[in-house]
Parts: structure tokens; C-alpha cells; sequence
């Protein structure tokens, strides 16, 4: 690439975009309504940003029953941690710099939920006892103080269309077996990945 413009400096930016509407600009809100409330018991599914002390960024894919996070007041939600690979890319990045953004899903609708705050790691948590899914008692948990709250519009899905079945194409890819097998398991057969992938990996979730 060599034929580009780069932007440097916010003025360069608000030149293009414009300036921020008022509503865009006091939509944010720092603590929890009951509306939020709401959707939180409703989400099945988050993404969780983070980033090391020096700037690196993780996002993490989160999700169990419907009202997996927990409201414990109106600054404050506990998210279990579940089994997965342990690299805990997210979990070491909150040792380091414990800012967190979250965005929270319902199926089918295309608002989201945006929570930004101050994350903090728990052990050993009386809380978790509400929270077994599975037979599986959390180990670990997220105890996020809010900072900002907020809804994105659905502009983003209704381009993608990514609720739409019929723009839905799951096989444009290779499978997840396929992937591993090329990138990450190569010593393993195409076989063993793919039964390892299949009806089992979803009976292990917990």
C-alpha cells in the first residue's frame, strides 16, 4: 500500500466525520438503569476487551445461560470464568492494567449493551455458589466496577446482516478440525480433530 492519507491528529478526523449529536454525546450513563438490568439477565453472550500494561489487546468471547453476569449493584456485575485452553490471555492482562470494555448480546437484536470499567480477579467467591451451570462452580470470577454504560445501534448487524440465515454461509471456511489440523494440532488426524470437535466437545462445555 502506498497510495494512502493517513489521519494524525483529532481535528484531521472531526474534519471528516463531523462533529459528535448531542444525544450520541450524553448517552453515557455510570451506573447500571433498570433497563440494563434487563438485558444483562437476558445476554447469553459478551466480548470482553483487555490490554496488558504496555497496550497489547485481547478480546474474549464469554458466554453460558442467559443472566450468566451477575448484577451486584448498580456498579457493579460478577462474570464467572469457565474451563477453556488456560492461556488466560485476558485474566493476565487484568493483573497487569485492570481497565475492561465489555459488550453484552441478545440473539437476534441488533443493540448492544456497552459496559467500560475497573475489573479485579476473585477466588474463592460465596457468589459462585449461585452460579453453577453444569455441575461447574467457578473457580475464578470478574468483579467489574462500572465506569461507563451505554447502548450501541444496530447499524454494525443490519449491514452485516449477521442475524439474517440466509446471508448465513457457516461452510465458506474450512471447519474447526480443518483449521486445527492446518494451524495448531498439525501432529493430530484430520479424524481424531474432527471426533474431538464433534458431539463430544459440546457434552465437555463444563
Amino acid at each position: 500500500m502506498d497510495n494512502f492519507t493517513e489521519i494524525k491528529n483529532s481535528e484531521e478526523l472531526r474534519a471528516i466525520l463531523g462533529e459528535v449529536t448531542e444525544p450520541a454525546k450524553s448517552k453515557v450513563r455510570t451506573i447500571l438503569d433498570d433497563i440494563d438490568v434487563e438485558w444483562l439477565v437476558a445476554s447469553p453472550f459478551c466480548l470482553i476487551a483487555t490490554s496488558d500494561g504496555k497496550g497489547n489487546c485481547d478480546v474474549s468471547p464469554k458466554g453460558d445461560p442467559p443472566g450468566f453476569s451477575k448484577v451486584v449493584d448498580r456498579s457493579t456485575i460478577l462474570i464467572p470464568d469457565r474451563p477453556g485452553n488456560r492461556r488466560a490471555d485476558g485474566l493476565n492482562n487484568i493483573l497487569e492494567n485492570g481497565h475492561v470494555g465489555l459488550i453484552y448480546f441478545i440473539p437476534g437484536r441488533g443493540d448492544t449493551l456497552r459496559i467500560n470499567g475497573q475489573a479485579k480477579i476473585l477466588k474463592d467467591c460465596s457468589e459462585f455458589d449461585k452460579m453453577i451451570v453444569g455441575k461447574h462452580r467457578p473457580t475464578l470470577g470478574l468483579l467489574v466496577n462500572i465506569k461507563e454504560v451505554f447502548y450501541h445501534c444496530s447499524k454494525a448487524f443490519l449491514r452485516s446482516k449477521l442475524w439474517d440465515p440466509e446471508s448465513w454461509n457457516p461452510n465458506s471456511v474450512r471447519s474447526r478440525a480443518a483449521i486445527s489440523k492446518a494451524l495448531e494440532r498439525k501432529d493430530d488426524s484430520l479424524a481424531e480433530l474432527e471426533d474431538y470437535y464433534g458431539e463430544k466437545y459440546s457434552k465437555g462445555l463444563y
